[in-house]
């Protein structure tokens, strides 16, 4: 009998198509490997009236982390993008496979992009990041929140007055395919969240055994992209409350990042970008976050929100 291993997920339709997905990884490198399913219902998924502006990152994650240290589940598969940069002690993200697509994503009832949709048009999105840059390419739009999951959010969008919503293409292209989708944006265009479009797998900082399986389904690439993301986000000190958008891509040895503070509003922003040569995620991170900060950032961050680094 092979070794067996239990993964811990939210229960929505995209989340368990995520652990399904790392589930397959690991079966495909190790075929004697059982693994299990734990379901956990989080507080953030019991929160659905609530903003997500309103709503702490961790509260998506604190009960899978509890069930990881408590030792009833061996790991966890997260969206990056839920991820605090700041992980519960004893607890690690051991590897990221190869990331989805990680751009946001229009889909309108009418089948218009953006630029060709009425005046005032009115859209849904469940996000201040996206909300602020909607709002910089097109000030005429009536932007209202919008939780739930894809389901809930397609079926709102089929069945109110809303004329398009802004998602996360990732979950769109996981889920239905990409031909739901109206437009994508380029990532300097709507600037990604950080880590969107990529799985982060989190285990016990001691639990040697499931970190070795886990080296076999791990994707240099996308874990440099994505540490450079959780890098500048951790430096400014954001999260779901705050407009911040980060992009990292890794390719031909060329790492380029784009970096985003706005108000909500999209009155006020700060957009930079850097190409470097360096593979070190920490460095260029760093060095992002600092012309943000350079060029304004904290006083957006400090007048909106209170958050100061």
């Amino acid at each position: 009998m092979g070794h067996r291993i239990t993964i811990g997920t939210r229960g929505s339709k995209l989340a368990l198509w995520q652990a399904e997905h790392v589930r397959g990884l690991l079966v495909n490198a190790f075929a004697d490997l059982c693994i299990d399913f734990s379901i956990i219902k989080t507080t953030g998924d019991q929160l659905q009236s609530n903003p997500l502006s309103n709503i702490s990152k961790g509260l998506f994650t604190k009960e899978i982390e509890i069930a990881l240290l408590d030792q009833k589940i061996d790991l966890a598969v997260h969206s990056v993008k839920d991820l605090p940069t700041d992980l519960p002690k004893g607890l690690k993200i051991c590897c990221i496979p190869a990331r989805e697509d990680p751009r946001d994503a229009l889909i309108s009832k009418s089948g218009l992009g953006l630029n060709n949709l009425p005046t005032g048009a009115k859209i849904g999105t469940s996000s201040l990041r996206r909300k602020s840059q909607l709002f910089y390419l097109r000030s005429d739009l009536e932007v209202t929140a919008l939780r739930g999951n894809i389901d809930t959010r397609m079926r709102k969008l089929k069945e109110t007055d809303l004329d398009a919503i802004v998602l996360a293409a990732a979950g769109v292209k996981r889920l239905f395919g990409a031909d739901l989708v109206t437009q994508f944006f380029e990532v300097d265009e709507i600037v990604p969240a950080v880590g969107q479009g990529a799985l982060g797998i989190e285990i016990r900082e001691n639990d040697d055994q499931t970190n070795t399986l886990l080296k076999e389904i791990r994707c240099q690439r996308s874990e440099v992209e994505v540490g450079v993301e959780r890098v500048v986000l951790r430096e400014l000190g954001g999260g779901c409350q705050v407009p911040i958008g980060v992009n990292a891509k890794l390719e031909s040895n060329k790492l380029s990042v784009v970096g985003l503070v706005s108000s909500p509003d999209g009155r006020k922003r700060i957009l930079k970008k850097t190409v470097s040569d360096s593979a070190d995620s920490t460095e260029i991170g760093l060095l992002l976050a600092e012309k943000l900060i350079q060029d304004g950032a904290n006083e957006i961050l400090q007048v909106q929100f209170g958050t100061q680094q």
